[in-house]
């Protein structure tokens, strides 16, 4: 299917159903509103997308890449309209329904991006994974920690890294990150990783907060960065 954006009535409509959700879980997805003449408009280049089933975020984070960088999509990251019909074109992986038929909607922000808010942007399900992978383009394997989870989960460790810009953006952390959390034969997060115990990524965000206050991140490598951590991280590090 060729991908467009959706129109202001067009993600007007999406957002009234997302809304509805709360009330009626199991109501019908207005896929419609993806070819609607007034509800979605076409993008300045053409580009086909295919309904594809995601294993996790970060092979969902690698399509998107192919699929939009590059492009001469103009403002991409600020494109509410396109990133709206992805959120719409990719929804019941985005929210999959229960045996019931029921759906857990979450935030809005999650399907609609909230463009002035980077807070609650990297929260989007599509445009906050493709953001984190084009950063790390150069070695997106950095960007492991947070991309692990599944196209409708996030996850704990994505939470407390991606939503922090400092953090996220920053290769020698995200390096870091990786090689503390992420198991390098089954490419998935260690025990312990989540949570709030010792060396966990909620530690090791607040651990690297106070490190921003003396030092700057930006101009260390990893290794250094290694050899900061304190003891509680040893046993993520062995």
């Amino acid at each position: 299917m060729r991908l467009r954006r959706l129109s202001s009535k067009g993600t007007s409509e999406f957002g009234a159903f997302l809304d509805s959700l709360s009330h009626t879980p199991s109501a019908a997805v207005p896929f419609g509103l993806l070819g609607g003449v007034e509800t979605a408009g076409d993008l300045e280049v053409q580009v086909e997308v295919e309904p594809k089933v995601f294993a996790n975020r970060f092979v969902m984070a690698t399509y998107l890449d192919s699929l939009l960088s590059d492009r001469g999509l103009k403002d991409l990251k600020r494109d509410v309209g396109l990133w709206s019909w992805l959120a719409l074109f990719f929804f019941d992986q985005l929210c999959p329904a229960n045996p019931e038929g029921h759906r857990k909607v979450g935030e809005r922000a999650r399907y609609i991006p909230a463009v002035d808010d980077y807070r609650k942007y990297y929260r989007h399900l599509l445009a906050g994974p493709y953001s984190v992978f084009r950063a790390h383009r150069d070695e997106p394997t950095r960007v492991l920690p947070v991309l692990t989870g599944p196209p409708s989960k996030p996850g704990e460790i994505a939470e407390q890294l991606a939503s922090r810009q400092e953090i996220v953006t920053n290769k020698s952390i995200m390096a870091l990150a990786a090689t503390l959390y992420i198991d390098a034969k089954t490419q998935r997060p260690k025990r312990g990783a989540g949570g709030s115990g010792p060396g966990s990524a909620r530690r090791f965000a607040d651990i690297l907060n106070q490190f921003d206050l003396t030092w700057d991140l930006y101009s260390m490598q990893t290794p250094a960065m290694m050899q900061m951590m304190p003891a509680e991280f040893e046993r993520f590090i062995n």
